[in-house]
């Protein structure tokens, strides 16, 4: 087992790894921007080390920086989380050269399924349904060309994109050129990569993903899917496991795909694949995996009776899965809210300041994952989640009936934030019913503007 292990990331998922981190008798080192000295993963872990400042490219998304620290700390292991740096290939090479282990999927994996196009091509090549789709893309000219070839609607999509950036739907041929160039430059700004390429646009589809880990004692399996349609923007509001929209035999067939996919990859360490699910539930296409840990994995510990942190730590280390994980079997129903520092009666516009008043909620089946507190002021410099809630009952019902007291109980001052919306989604007949796709916060929002 490791010794020391360097955490490359911020927020609660920092704190997060570390905690996994001490119940393992694992020493933990913080990296952390100048903007995040007082971040709780900064206190919390044995040792911390300044990386640079706020800007994340100039601390967060520096690997000579991040391999600097667990140099001079003498860390023998780096766990990216998510986001930033988690599905570089390049990092994961530094990592190796420097003999330093990185906590996920070889370099070579993270390159064949981290870009979405090259992924695409390898589902395909396994018997993985997909949408239509083209290739990685010269320019707009040759994209143009090939969604008339495919038919709009369209998906343009950055091959390097995450969290809903580099992604534009397009209607028309009219319309292509701007969306394109406005996909690619956000995609160059936000990962340094700006390569696109085009799927079928499905129509009012459910996002359903499948959580899948694998050690290198030729155990291969999934954990459970988690619907993840309640999106504005494509960015992921409300999530739960199982879905309410999967029956036995799409659920069967979506488990399947997923486990052979990993295995025919030699897939090592957690994953995540990303399935469109037609709104008959009757059809599945893969659409992306991710080569890390998510954002909304708690609702798959909490239904597993899993921990996937400490999993991840111990594959990189060479143990085996453990027997519980092997041997896991669904319980209940869990729902995860992410509370993020935005004004939801302003057009979402991002909160920052400082937390004059910090009460989270508690009792049987409540969680918060958060690395604030009273007190602590939120940078404008990162993404604006602030706090996971999840909550977990022995049904759908009961879950949904806690998730409404959790998010009445829940007590934040002095910044804006996300609560009072998703108190309006969970309240709502169509979430109650699990009538919702990926279009139904779009929808909603432009009824409650009427």
């Amino acid at each position: 087992m490791f010794k020391r292990v360097l955490v490359a990331n911020r927020g609660e998922i920092a704190l997060r790894i570390i905690r996994a981190c001490r119940e393992l008798d694992i020493e933990s080192v913080a990296v952390y921007s100048e903007a995040d000295v007082d971040s709780m993963h900064v206190h919390l872990a044995d040792e911390a080390v300044c990386i640079g400042p706020a800007a994340s490219k100039e601390s967060y998304l520096k690997p000579d920086r991040i391999i600097a620290a667990a140099e001079i700390t003498e860390a023998d292991a780096i766990h990216p989380g998510y986001g930033f740096l988690s599905e570089n290939a390049r990092f994961a090479e530094i990592c190796e050269s420097c003999n330093i282990k990185f906590i996920g999927p070889s370099a070579k994996v993270i390159s064949l399924m981290g870009d979405k196009a090259t992924a695409r091509a390898t589902a395909i090549a396994n018997g993985v349904p997909i949408t239509p789709g083209s290739g990685l893309l010269a320019d707009e000219k040759e994209g143009l060309a090939e969604a008339k070839r495919i038919g709009f609607p369209v998906m343009i999509k950055a091959t390097a994109g995450g969290g809903g950036r580099g992604m534009r739907p397009c209607f028309s041929a009219e319309e292509f050129t701007a969306l394109y160039r406005a996909a690619s430059t956000e995609a160059q700004a936000a990962f340094g990569n700006g390569d696109c390429y085009l799927e079928k646009l499905v129509l009012n589809p459910h996002h359903v993903e499948f959580q899948v880990i694998a050690d290198t004692h030729g155990n291969f399996i999934q954990l459970g899917e988690r619907d993840c349609s309640m999106q504005r923007r494509n960015q992921k509001i409300v999530e739960e496991c199982p879905s309410p929209l999967l029956g036995p035999e799409l659920r069967s067939r979506m488990a399947e795909a997923s486990v052979a996919l990993i295995k025919n990859i030699g897939y090592e360490n957690a994953g995540t694949i990303e399935y469109l699910v037609d709104d008959k539930g009757e059809n599945f296409y893969f659409m992306e995996m991710n080569t890390r840990i998510q954002v909304e994995h708690p609702v798959t510990e909490e239904v597993m009776g899993c921990e996937l942190i400490k999993e991840q730590i111990r594959i990189a280390a060479g143990e085996p899965l453990s027997g519980h994980v092997l041997n896991a079997v669904p319980r209940g129903h869990s729902i995860e809210c992410r509370i993020n520092a935005e004004d939801p009666f302003n057009n979402f516009c991002p909160s920052p300041g400082k937390i004059e008043m910090w009460y989270a909620p508690g009792g049987k089946g409540v969680r918060v994952d958060t690395h604030v507190y009273s007190g602590y002021t939120v940078p404008p410099n990162y993404d604006s989640m602030i706090a996971k809630l999840i909550v977990t009952g022995a049904n759908r019902e009961i879950a949904i009936a806690r998730m409404k007291r959790a998010l009445g109980e829940f007590m934040i001052r002095g910044i804006k934030t996300t609560i009072p919306f998703q108190q309006e989604i969970i309240a709502h007949p169509d979430f109650a019913a699990g009538n919702y796709d990926i279009g139904w916060v779009a929808r909603y929002l432009e009824e409650r503007k009427g």
